[in-house]
């Protein structure tokens, strides 16, 4: 029987990061944002009280794109996200699994912030922040690792919420995960990020060594096309074979634009350097049009990110065509894992569906360190990464923090100009001390370092304040 658990205590924290260039994705620039903190106190029956935490960015216009809204009330929907969800686990009294008691507050969360214009996206935020730090307390409480925990599934994950899966298959998936040692990174090209000579995407003081390559696309066929082309040309001068993956962030307003790039990728021999390279298209359409057209005759793999709003997602995305789903922390790792379960059920029959591992919120530290994790466990072998290329390091993080996780995770990290950075191997993250006990870190922030998590203003829809 997995232990059962009750939250005795949740405190939100946050810390300001500049980025060292900007970050463009879809229709925004980022430069800085805040980092979110989570800690949790829980009680498991019969082994008494642990601490356990987590971080993740607080990203701007991802979460909710509507035009309407400013950047700052995008991170002002994901403060209140945590909150709400805060009250939620904590209003949850009686000892639980881990899965249970997110399964208990995951449609109540979605219902409050919906009464609050904060849509599904958003809302899952609070959640996922808040089930890792549990998952870490409970880890620790056990004294094991997360990998073998999750093979053990201790926190319960059953088939309540996924429908066209049963409990057993889901305890067999997980108990055939065997951890990664390595995962490859993806290195992300922005949107204004340099794609020739020194600082280039070849350039591999730039790329890391990387043998993947995330390319965002702004939804034009024609600007993307051209774009592609001079890429792809800097790609051929690496000395090693690479493979692309292209991520439009909801840019391509239709199917019909979204041919012409297709055809343009199926046709043009100029595009072969990336074509030939290419495993994926990554949410191409704005959400709402994704579920209302299926793919048809365009004969890529697609995949969903911001269209992964509920466990039902994948289901749905499938019978339009698509063939995978991302895997995000910050969307939740119970879904992760539900998804991952579907992916390895569905590829049985011999068509290949496939969760990816894509980041969008990992900064070095306790983000990077539990998204990786859960891809080394359900089977990721490459993930973009973007904490590592877009902030200096661990950026505002206290020295004496920054040398703590250096110090407890030599393998993930290494001192360089004055900054301790993620350490990549050869183009991949080694996973090997993520081992410890607790969700893959044996160091915490020092919390008196951190700000509490700014108030969040409540957003009341009009008609319901008539």
């Amino acid at each position: 029987m997995p232990p059962r658990l009750v939250v005795r205590d949740i405190a939100l924290f946050e810390r300001p990061v500049r980025f060292a260039r900007p970050f463009h994705f879809g229709a925004v620039v980022v430069d800085a944002t805040p980092q979110a903190f989570v800690r949790v106190e829980i009680e498991v029956e019969g082994k008494g009280r642990a601490t356990g935490a987590t971080a993740e960015f607080l990203v701007p216009k991802w979460f909710d794109k509507r035009p309407q809204l400013a950047p700052e009330q995008t991170v002002q929907e994901l403060r209140r996200s945590l909150s709400i969800a805060r009250e939620l686990y904590l209003a949850h009294s009686r000892f639980d699994t881990a899965f249970g008691l997110h399964a208990a507050c995951i449609g109540a969360q979605v219902e409050a912030c919906a009464r609050e214009d904060i849509p599904p996206l958003a809302a899952a935020y609070g959640p996922a922040e808040i089930d890792k730090a549990i998952l870490d307390a409970l880890l620790r409480a056990a004294g094991i690792n997360f990998f073998d925990g999750m093979a053990q599934n201790i926190a319960g994950i059953d088939a309540r919420l996924s429908s066209d899966l049963a409990d057993g298959e889901i305890a067999v998936f997980l108990a055939g995960r065997k951890r990664l040692p390595r995962v490859a990174i993806r290195h992300t090209v922005g949107l204004d990020d340099k794609i020739g000579g020194e600082g280039g995407v070849a350039d591999q003081k730039e790329n890391a060594g990387a043998r993947y390559f995330k390319l965002k696309l702004n939804g034009d066929p024609e600007h993307d096309a051209a774009r592609l082309i001079l890429i792809g040309n800097e790609l051929a001068r690496l000395p090693h074979d690479c493979k692309v993956t292209l991520d439009a962030n909801e840019q391509y307003a239709d199917l019909a634009a979204l041919g012409a790039l297709v055809d343009r990728l199926d046709h043009d021999s100029d595009l072969e350097p990336i074509a030939s390279k290419l495993l994926y298209i990554e949410q191409p359409m704005p959400r709402d049009i994704t579920r209302q057209s299926a793919l048809g005759t365009l004969a890529r793999a697609f995949i969903i990110d911001e269209a992964d709003d509920s466990y039902d997602a994948f289901p749905a995305a499938r019978a339009l065509g698509y063939r995978g789903i991302s895997s995000k922390s910050c969307k939740g790792l119970y879904k992760s894992i539900i998804n991952a379960t579907r992916a390895a059920k569905w590829s049985v029959d011999g068509e290949a569906f496939f969760v990816s591992g894509e980041d969008l919120t990992c900064q070095a530290g306790l983000a990077v360190q539990q998204d990786l994790a859960l891809g080394a466990l359900i089977g990721v072998t490459h993930a973009e990464r973007n904490g590592h290329h877009y902030v200096d390091g661990f950026s505002e993080t206290p020295a004496v923090e920054a040398e703590a996780f250096l110090s407890a995770h030599p393998d993930l990290y290494v001192r360089d100009g004055g900054k301790v950075r993620l350490a990549i191997h050869d183009g991949d993250l080694l996973t090997g001390s993520l081992t410890t006990p607790g969700f893959a870190t044996s160091v915490h922030p020092d919390w008196s370092t951190l700000s509490p998590l700014a108030r969040p203003t409540t957003r009341i829809l009009q008609e319901q304040a008539l």
